[in-house]
């Protein structure tokens, strides 16, 4: 597809402004004189021959600069470590990083896993270890330094480092969509959850796999996949989606070099400590295993909606039931994702055009939120590269991220409810928030299923010929799965033929009897 006649494409086919491409910023750019005109200057030039400082590149990485130097402010309230009178909920700056400081033991100096059992994949577990063990042996040194300040401000240093290091991979996966970027750099839920947790980390490493693999390095990008799943489990799950559309294209090799190596990384990094320490390194696995229904996910809102329909007094309600039966709730939480998959493995074999990579990736991750029985404030984070590199609409987007703000208030008004034991709100009000949230995550998995069952609707194929984020996919020979099938239907048809054309020639004929 030629871009010199796309809307949003400037003359050299390199580079898409959202004002004239999206029509939700198109709409909005009224209010401040309408779309970038065909004059601009330094904007409206291509990748590498813009004269001005504040190119597009430039722009959003200082968005992302801004975003996280807000998130820091935001969480300023809390950076003591000194929570009195429920501060970190009435100012909505609770963070695990300054909480687990003190309930892992890294300000007495233990040792991650040797000391102590962690509740987080390992590299997590490394990653709190070499930084908050450092700060503890200076505090020693220096009593007079506020450990829980400087373990946090070393890890918000850290975090959002590779906070940028993520939106500059989006960007390098995005060339002539450089404003797509700005969807993570401004999303407000980075600025409000990005160092509610460690989830950056994963979250970085999963991002340079994707561009490893973009640049065709299947065996790096499975060492950093395997990485980041020894961070945060999910990004394991996009080996999925590199294994159905690498079949599909006929690219299985690589495909299965990636998982391969992310199997190997993934093994490696946990060997030595399951070893050594089997059972604090099992303490994440056996408290997902155990976990029951928590709040805000599709269980939760099922179990309230059991308290208002009527069932008898002393019956459990189904969800209910589930809550207080966890190998069952496991069991069909697991199941439901399962299914999801294989109905996202269909779609990608079965779809007119081979689906991008980022698409399949957002469905999947989605699927795996939308139906587990924990959705933590954080897990947002998640989604935002994937759904930027997936559908880098503004409209859906923006709806999403309301969601989410409206969720992350009702939820810290349940917490300051349950410190309380005041409720701030009725608890219909969470779960309104909840449901809204979870709403819009589905209305992007329509809005994504619908590009894949129609390309032409595809922002980012309007851009590039094929799929960016593809590496050896990119470009590769697409040819649908009931194509294929029904090739293999029509040559097995045909040598059927000239098996029975064979069969009918070389039979010696019945001679007539002569009587008769």
């Amino acid at each position: 597809m030629s871009t010199q006649s796309t809307p949003g494409i400037d003359d050299a086919g390199t580079t898409d402004h959202p004002s004239r491409s999206d029509g939700f910023v198109r709409g909005m750019s009224s209010a401040i004189g309408g779309p970038l005109g065909d004059h601009a200057t330094a904007l409206d030039r291509p990748a590498g021959q813009e004269r001005r400082f504040w190119t597009a590149v430039r722009i959003v990485l200082a968005l992302a600069c801004l975003t996280l130097a807000l998130h820091w402010v935001q969480k300023s309230p809390c950076q003591d470590g000194a929570w009195q009178n429920n501060v970190q909920y009435t100012r909505f700056c609770y963070t695990d990083v300054l909480a687990l400081y003190y309930a892992e033991g890294l300000n007495e100096g233990k040792v991650p896993y040797r000391d102590h059992p962690v509740e987080y994949p390992v590299l997590t577990g490394y990653f709190m270890g070499a930084l908050g063990l450092p700060v503890h042996a200076i505090g020693e040194d220096d009593p007079s330094i506020n450990q829980a300040q400087w373990f946090y401000n070393l890890n918000a240093l850290v975090l959002g480092a590779l906070a940028v290091a993520t939106v500059a991979v989006i960007l390098a996966l995005r060339r002539r969509r450089p404003w797509d970027a700005a969807l993570f750099a401004l999303a407000p839920a980075l600025l409000l959850t990005a160092t509610v947790n460690w989830d950056l980390l994963a979250i970085g490493l999963a991002a340079f796999g994707l561009l490893a693999w973009a640049r065709k390095r299947p065996a790096v990008a499975g060492v950093l996949l395997g990485l980041a799943g020894a961070a945060k489990l999910w990004p394991l799950f996009l080996l999925g989606p590199l294994l159905v559309l690498a079949l599909r294209a006929a690219r299985i090799r690589a495909a299965l070099i990636t998982t391969g190596t992310a199997i190997a990384a993934l093994v490696l990094v946990n060997l030595p400590t399951a070893r050594a320490y089997p059972e604090n390194w099992d303490r994440f696995f056996e408290l997902n295993t155990t976990r029951p229904i928590d709040w805000g996910t599709l269980w939760y809102i099922g179990r309230y909606l059991d308290g208002k329909v009527g069932n008898d007094p002393g019956q459990l309600g189904p969800f209910e039931w589930l809550n207080a039966n966890i190998p069952a709730l496991n069991t069909i939480s697991y199941a439901l994702f399962g299914l999801a998959c294989l109905g996202v493995a269909a779609l990608t074999l079965r779809a007119p055009r081979r689906p991008r990579l980022a698409q399949v990736a957002f469905l999947v991750v989605a699927a795996f939120l939308i139906f587990s029985k924990v959705w933590s404030q954080q897990f947002v984070l998640w989604l935002l590269p994937l759904v930027v590199l997936a559908r880098p609409k503004w409209g859906a987007f923006l709806a999403w991220q309301i969601a989410e703000v409206c969720y992350f208030v009702a939820f810290y008004g349940e917490l300051l409810g349950a410190a309380t034991s005041r409720p701030v709100f009725p608890e219909g009000v969470f779960v309104l928030a909840s449901t809204f949230r979870l709403a819009t995550v589905v209305v992007l998995c329509v809005l994504v299923v619908q590009e894949i069952l129609h390309p032409e609707r595809d922002a980012v194929r309007a851009t590039y010929p094929d799929d960016p984020d593809g590496g050896v996919l990119d470009g590769a020979q697409d040819v649908s799965w009931r194509d294929r099938w029904q090739r293999l239907r029509a040559a097995a048809t045909r040598s059927g033929r000239r098996l029975t054309r064979r069969f009918r020639v070389g039979r010696p004929r019945l001679r007539r009897s002569p009587v008769g």
